[in-house]
């Protein structure tokens, strides 16, 4: 049974923990600050989700997929209930999971997504992730290159290259499973999750200069969440808790009731 990689804080606490999943082509790093700030609190587990960070690669990335991947998770570390918070690929994740598994989640948070179908958005990425040839590219640099002819966006790269490592072929090489997700990419992008509901509290946390949340997909998300709130970030656009951590922090704090 394959266990996903975490980096957990505050683990000698005694409170309810908190689970952090990242999104597409992240991996737990990206929420690091946050992991500290939280592990203050309660104890924190951030996550790489399958086939991204050091967990596990694997053929197959569904919603259900995931969402049987955070059950093994906390059945290997005895956890009864837990919070959930997902971003993006994460909130799908979570949502999927709530549903399924609504006995384990005490408060779910999705930051940045809903639970609809959204239609292809990411081949540029996948494109340009897809034309590094690591047999010829021996620097972040000349990794950075290429990928700056198809993404116009310096943040988008310094994102993306962060995931570079050295493998044991000495040779720079991608920590998430490009393969895999560039061919199931329809099943967990273009795909809603599977109708269901979760009737425990449920926080939506969108960002201002983001359209992943519209006001319309409010009362569809009631359908599945009935006692959703939203909350909208100021200044952030869908890296909701890396471009405005402070407000974004103070929200998650106030939901869970631990400010």
């Amino acid at each position: 049974m394959q266990i996903l990689n975490s980096k957990i804080f505050g683990e000698n606490l005694s409170s309810t923990p908190l689970l952090v999943f990242h999104g597409l082509f992240g991996m737990l790093d990206n929420w690091g600050t946050f992991g500290k700030d939280f592990g203050e609190l309660m104890p924190t587990h951030l996550i790489d989700l399958r086939n991204h960070g050091r967990s596990f690669h694997s053929d197959e990335m569904s919603h259900d997929d995931l969402a049987d991947d955070i059950l093994r998770y906390m059945e290997h570390y005895g956890m009864g209930k837990a919070h959930i918070l997902g971003h993006s690929l994460g909130g799908k994740a979570v949502m999927q999971f709530a549903i399924r598994y609504p006995e384990k989640v005490e408060k779910l948070i999705v930051v940045d997504i809903s639970p609809k179908a959204y239609p292809p958005h990411h081949q540029g990425i996948i494109k340009a992730l897809e034309t590094v040839d690591f047999s010829t590219v021996n620097s972040r640099n000349e990794v950075e290159a290429v990928l700056s002819r198809y993404i116009p966006e310096r943040s988008t790269i310094q994102f993306l290259t962060k995931n570079l490592y050295w493998d044991e072929n000495k040779r720079l090489n991608w920590r998430f499973n490009l393969k895999t997700l560039a061919a199931k990419y329809s099943e967990f992008v273009s795909n809603a999750i599977k109708f269901g509901i979760f009737s425990g509290e449920t926080l939506f946390i969108a960002g201002e200069k983001s359209n992943y949340i519209l006001p319309q997909d409010q009362f569809a998300i009631r359908q599945q969440f009935p006692k959703a709130e939203f909350v909208t970030v100021k200044n952030a656009g869908h890296w909701v808790q890396a471009e405005n951590p402070v407000d974004f922090a103070k929200i998650v704090k106030e939901f869970l009731k631990v400010v």
